[in-house]
């Protein structure tokens, strides 16, 4: 499995320390610390596709709204499909979330 190639211990310690990220300011920091610019786009664009998939968007919907690659948005319709249900684990509580806020 596609996990278990990815397993490490430093990996884990950086999921713990992801984990005791306690509000969004905090994430905000971290992450400009540890990641560029770029990269924290593109993983936000990576699940704005994801969610826009989801809800049954055109590849060129999503395309127009995000900036994705049409390359971009068959990985990640890929993953969501036949990944490790990371994207599905996430989208479930987002929409949870989201139905709590209204």
């Amino acid at each position: 499995m596609e996990l278990q190639k990815m397993e490490d211990p430093a990996i884990d310690r950086l999921f713990e320390a992801i984990l005791l990220l306690k509000t969004k300011d905090e994430c905000y920091r971290f992450f400009e610390d540890i990641c560029t610019i770029a990269e924290i786009k593109a993983m936000a664009q990576r699940l704005q596709v994801a969610e826009m998939l989801q809800a049954g968007y055109t590849y060129g919907d999503i395309a127009e709204k995000t900036g994705a690659s049409t390359a971009t948005i068959s990985r990640v319709k890929r993953f969501l499909n036949y990944g490790a249900d990371g994207y599905k684990i996430i989208l479930e509580r987002l929409k949870e979330k989201d139905k709590k806020n209204e």
